[in-house]
């Protein structure tokens, strides 16, 4: 079992709190991915868990047990970080099973339970060699054999792809996952890749500023966002947003038109209407009841292999992005005029956050 509980968790440095009231239940043999902004408090929330920092308030639970004031060894916790922390002077083996030996296993044990696990992650070859003659990936797998040959209640990774090159991240992303479907242990990953975190995750926390701004699938993050910041923080390219006030017959006003909407907002309300690239499309023959038809000028179209992103803009100055597919891009001419579709049943509506 490896039921993690945050209870009204807090951290103050000082005057800054990082951490604000967290409150967070975390399901045994989940992969739950934090993910946020640089210095949203995603890393420090791993630490609090990890007993690296102490909490100033509120409490943290394993299976129902309070750990909030124990010692991290006492905690059955690992991590894996994102500089790895491998022992310079000990080798591959060493590393391995440093743990072990810390806790007086018998060293025959211990060699049994070393050999077991870089047979799981590959590196058998490279027991007897120290972290200096590794590569980054391979340097990643002995700090995620150090973890996981105690077999903890819990493993923590924080950023650790983030040190790596585009192919050995997909390819340490697979592994680490393989690695999850193995062992069945609750492992909560930290990142501030939202590729990562929406290719690896059961669910998604969304962190910014100290506070959850919503939990859930990667699906439902990316498709019902519930607030504004984290429409625009998931999604490549960003959503569009196009600023508006909501009439007495549930429409928008917007310098591109009136959007008829469903919302629960109040007339006269200023909103942001949100439209991802994807759910705007080029104006054909056929017309569709849920279609908002803009006129719009082409400004910059930018090929990215089987795709494209294209740049527009309405009379009015309103910026918009599509994303358009390999087949369609001969339609899109810089300094040329068409007209295109906004699907309404893709928007996305948030009160205006004025500066």
């Amino acid at each position: 079992m490896g039921q993690v509980t945050f209870n009204n968790l807090s951290k103050f440095f000082g005057s800054t709190n990082i951490i604000n009231g967290l409150n967070l239940e975390i399901r045994d043999s989940e992969f739950l991915v934090l993910l946020g902004p640089s210095g949203c408090g995603k890393s420090t929330t791993l630490r609090l868990l990890a007993g690296l920092e102490t909490v100033s308030s509120g409490t943290i639970s394993i299976d129902g047990c309070d750990v909030t004031a124990l010692e991290p060894r006492e905690r059955d916790i690992a991590m894996v970080f994102q500089n790895y922390a491998l022992y310079p002077t000990m080798t591959v083996a060493q590393n391995i099973g440093f743990g072990l030996k810390a806790k007086k296993i018998p060293p025959k044990l211990i060699k049994e339970k070393v050999e077991e696990i870089s047979d799981l992650l590959g590196i058998t070859n490279l027991l007897n060699r120290k972290p200096n003659a590794l590569s980054g990936g391979q340097q990643q797998r002995v700090a995620i054999g150090r973890a996981i040959v105690r077999k903890p209640k819990v493993f923590l990774f924080d950023e650790p792809l983030s040190n790596l090159d585009a192919n050995l991240r997909l390819e340490m992303r697979t592994e680490i996952m393989k690695l999850h479907r193995e062992l069945g242990a609750t492992t909560i990953f930290v990142t501030h890749d939202q590729e990562e975190a929406m290719a690896m995750a059961d669910r998604i926390v969304i962190m910014d500023n100290g506070l959850i701004e919503q939990v859930g699938t990667p699906t439902e993050i990316y498709f019902q966002p519930k607030t504004r910041m984290v429409a625009d923080f998931i999604g490549n390219p960003s959503i569009n947003f196009i600023q508006g006030k909501i009439s007495q017959n549930l429409e928008v006003n917007t310098a591109i038109g009136k959007i008829k909407v469903n919302t629960l907002l109040n007339s006269g309300e200023e909103v942001e209407v949100g439209i991802r690239p994807e759910k705007i499309k080029l104006v054909d023959s056929k017309s569709r009841v849920n279609e908002i038809k803009v006129r719009v000028s082409v400004t910059y179209v930018e090929l990215l292999g089987p795709r494209a992103v294209v740049k527009m803009k309405h009379e009015s100055g309103q910026q918009l992005t599509s994303v358009v597919e390999h087949d369609e891009i001969d339609k899109y001419k810089v300094g040329t005029k068409i007209s295109i579709s906004l699907d309404s049943q893709a928007l996305h509506i948030f009160p205006r956050i004025k500066d």
